[in-house]
């Protein structure tokens, strides 16, 4: 009581003391409500300490609650950070609490950010492995989000992203892998004349859409699949090439057979173009297609049918054209392709037409073949009959008796007179000459050069033995000539002495 006389009790106490003295109170009386008033006092002082108390319990229970939060949080989250950095012996409760609170606020923000980077590269490498699955794995698949919440650490994050990276550049990888099969198998189809969109919806749907890359599916089946198709493709290609090589073969032979037109190949110029490409090389849009290959079989056929009838036209052609051949090289063609006898062998179905024609084939190669080993005698043969003519012409010439006359064309003869003289000068030569070469011809080949179906060296021999007997006769004739001259000159001589005698007589 005595620490309360300077305080507002105190003031009190002594205003009731002066009460009592007024009133007058017994001593005991003062003391029993003064014990009262103590005991009031106590009471009230001991709902405060308790109130207090009870204050300072929650204080620590909180402050321990929220520390231990931040430390679980700090833990979860790999946090090795001291938030907590004052002594707490000189914090109170209310301070250290409201230390904490902002770190425990500052964690919990750092966690649910950290839980959605989570479910973000989860849902990324979720997304990923379905696409390489082929969404069917269950099996293996990330945590959920719950399952994580213990580990948040950027430790873990870490691990994920990398994963996450991993997966990123595996599917890169892929998809431009299934881009560069989906491109093959495109160009392929197109050269093969196959629908590409049903070939690829096959494999997977989604090779054909028209959206964004990603959307292809880039699993091991799709890429398998895709692989496969190309191989099949492939083979598919090289069967198409070797048939089309082969039809195209026989399409050569008939054309060569049947001696077609330019036009009728233009319309496969372009396949023969290309078919002598390597087969990586053949990338025009629908050259090896089903429906070109048919064309080219259907041609065949076509000029199958027509090869008899054209072939005997094109045997009658070429043979012509040996006859023209051994003509212009004055040599007999073979008569066993004679017209009569071999239309005779066609229309009877005796001899193959392609065969008959093969054989005047080779028949005209022989006959080019003689007539460029000829060419050199040929050349001198019709030098030879050049001078001969030009030997008969100046004959002609000398027996006409008005060669000399101032007549128009007179002057051209003349000229031409000096020179085929001269010429004629050079026959023996040209002769001799000409049978050396043809013996050397005839030992170098063992057989006989024929002209016209003659001997040559037969017909120069006798050429050159009529051309003696008849430069034997013109010298008989000169002799005959000059003796008659020389009998009329002695007669005019013997006669005129006579003749003057008569005349003096006269």
């Amino acid at each position: 009581m005595v620490g309360m006389e300077g305080t507002g009790c105190g003031a009190l106490l002594r205003e009731l003391q002066q009460i009592w003295a007024e009133v007058g109170e017994s001593e005991g009386e003062k003391s029993k409500v003064l014990s009262e008033i103590e005991r009031e006092c106590l009471e009230v002082y001991r709902r405060k300490v308790d109130d207090a108390n009870r204050t300072r319990v929650q204080l620590h229970q909180s402050v321990a609650t929220k520390e231990a939060e931040v430390a679980l949080l700090m833990a979860t989250l790999g946090e090795h950070k001291l938030y907590l950095k004052k002594d707490k012996g000189y914090l109170s409760l209310k301070e250290q609490l409201a230390t904490v609170v902002p770190v425990l606020d500052d964690l919990k923000c750092k966690k649910e950010e950290r839980i959605k980077q989570y479910y973000d590269i989860r849902s990324q490498i979720e997304k990923i492995r379905s696409e390489l699955s082929e969404r069917s794995d269950k099996g293996d698949h990330v945590n959920s989000p719950a399952d994580d919440e213990h580990d948040l650490s950027t430790r873990k994050l870490n691990s994920y992203q990398a994963q996450l990276s991993a997966l990123q550049k595996d599917k890169s990888d892929r998809l431009h892998k299934v881009l560069k099969y989906v491109n093959e198998v495109h160009s392929l189809c197109g050269v093969l004349g196959i629908d590409f969109a049903k070939t690829v919806n096959g494999i997977h749907p989604s090779l054909h859409q028209n959206g964004v890359e990603q959307s292809r599916n880039i699993s091991n089946g799709t890429l398998e699949g895709l692989a496969s198709t190309i191989s099949n493709l492939k083979a598919e290609r090289k069967s198409r090439i070797d048939k089309m090589r082969e039809t195209m073969e026989s399409l050569c032979h008939l054309w060569k057979l049947m001696d077609s037109s330019e036009e009728e190949k233009r319309q496969f110029s372009k396949v023969i173009s290309i078919l002598i490409s390597p087969e990586e090389g053949i990338t025009s849009a629908g050259v090896l297609s089903q429906e070109t290959i048919e064309k080219m079989e259907a041609e065949v056929e076509r000029l199958t049918e027509l090869k008899t009838n054209r072939l005997k036209e094109i045997v009658t052609k070429r043979r012509a054209e040996l006859e023209d051949i051994c003509k212009n090289a004055h040599i007999q063609p073979d008569l066993s392709t004679a017209p009569e006898q071999t239309n005779a062998l066609i229309d009877s179905g005796t001899i193959d037409p392609s065969e008959l024609l093969a054989n005047i084939e080779s028949q005209i190669l022989k006959a080019k073949e003689e007539s460029l080993s000829r060419k050199d005698i040929m050349d001198r043969i019709n030098k030879w009959i050049a001078a001969c003519d030009e030997e008969a012409w100046l004959e002609e010439y000398n027996q006409d008796s008005k060669r000399y006359s101032s007549g128009r064309g007179a002057h051209v003869n003349l000229r031409r007179a000096e020179k085929a003289r001269i010429l004629v000068t050079k026959i023996p030569a040209m002769m001799d000459n000409l049978i050396n070469r043809t013996f050397a011809w005839e030992n170098a080949r063992n057989k006989p050069f024929l002209y016209d179906g003659g001997r040559l060296v037969s017909v120069l021999e006798e050429y050159r033995l009529n051309r003696k007997e008849k430069e034997e006769e013109k010298r008989r004739y000169r002799i005959r000539r000059n003796w008659r001259a020389s009998c009329l000159q002695r007669k005019k001589r013997f006669l005129a002495p006579n003749q003057a005698q008569r005349e003096r007589a006269a």
